[in-house]
């Protein structure tokens, strides 16, 4: 065990990946440690979510916010918008209630073990093992899609997602080291990214291809396997456009629990099979024969457009007006900038 371990660091050593809030292993060895509060910025970003598209958004979000007790004084409307486009909101929201426990329970300071940085809001058993291993070299076993991936193929495990995961742990866990397990940890989520790719693997250039038993048996383009997927449904809604007189934009904040949680954006109605109209004030709607598009992580979500002028002194039962001055649609989050888009094909003004 020890063997792989050394044999995987010295690849890491000098085939690591290059990301805005990694320490290089050349600069570990000369005593620079990672900062916890990219390491765990980071890590809450990169789920569900690719590293390409982490990237911009990480230094965005480091440039204006350097530090914990920066993000944990911040708006949470100006957190959102910065967040538009990254998906999966709840974790945003997570960021903010994360930061603000950090600064008012540990004085701005991560905890260092797993067993604290769990009990921290939105902190979960991978970020606290990635967090504790990475930024404060604690030999935590971090399981990650790339992890799950080289295990299943090393030991040539068939038993199918996410129905493995436990054993997986158990073999990632025998092969942690204790020396350097924060590099260790991204080593092999390195080669998971690079070398045993999803699909066609790079076995011949694997630090580990004479002990993987997947490539000596063949199978390792089939692993790790997957229980198969049920059909994604659909869900239908409306989504009410409505603009005064003036120009302004009837918005409003959704509900903090749920899908698009705290997030500004168009009304709606609820999303069903079968939706009914929940009108957000009193106008003569018209339907525009569009309809927006999009995928969350459990349902397609179909939202046909209706459309309606008011004037400048009609009171809305929900949302309010904002001025065409304050309106900004790239702080939309993706469904309803999907509307937005749409619409904006109608428009001529």
């Amino acid at each position: 065990m020890r063997d792989l371990a050394d044999t995987l660091l010295s690849w890491y050593d000098r085939n690591a990946r290059v990301m805005p809030w990694r320490v290089s292993p050349a600069d570990r060895k000369e005593g620079v440690r990672p900062d916890p509060y990219f390491i765990w910025m980071s890590e809450v970003m990169l789920q569900q979510t690719t590293v390409a598209a982490v990237k911009d958004y990480f230094r965005k979000f480091t440039a204006i916010w350097p530090t914990v007790g920066d993000l944990a004084a911040a708006d949470d409307a100006d957190v959102m918008a910065a967040w538009a486009g990254l998906g999966y909101y709840a974790r945003a929201r997570n960021l903010l209630k994360c930061a603000r426990a950090v600064v008012a329970d540990h004085g701005g300071q991560f905890p260092d073990t797993y067993d604290a940085l769990i009990k921290l809001p939105g902190i979960g058993p991978y970020t606290a093992a990635a967090v504790s291993s990475i930024a404060f070299d604690r030999p935590e076993t971090v399981l990650d899609g790339n992890v799950e991936r080289v295990m299943a193929r090393m030991y040539d495990a068939h038993t199918p997602l996410p129905e493995a995961k436990p054993k997986l742990m158990t073999l990632a866990e025998a092969l942690t080291p204790n020396e350097r397990p924060g590099d260790y940890a991204q080593a092999v989520m390195d080669l998971g990214a690079t070398i045993c790719t999803p699909k066609s693997p790079a076995c011949g250039i694997c630090p580990w291809r004479e002990l993987c038993q997947a490539r000596i048996a063949g199978t390792a383009a089939d692993l790790p396997k997957k229980t198969p997927k049920k059909k994604t449904p659909i869900r239908h809604g409306f989504v009410y456009v409505t603009r005064d007189i003036n120009g302004a934009w009837l918005l409003e904040t959704r509900p903090e629990k749920g899908l698009l949680g705290g997030m500004l954006g168009f009304p709606t109605s609820d999303w069903s099979d079968d939706p009914q109209h929940h009108f957000p004030i009193d106008a003569q709607w018209e339907e525009t024969g569009l309809e927006a598009r999009h995928t969350f992580t459990h349902f397609h979500l179909r939202l046909a457009i209706l459309t309606a002028q008011v004037p400048a002194d009609v009171p809305p039962q929900r949302g309010q007006f904002v001025p065409h001055t304050r309106f900004v649609p790239a702080a939309l989050p993706t469904a309803m900038r999907k509307v937005y888009d749409l619409i904006a094909t109608l428009r001529h003004d």
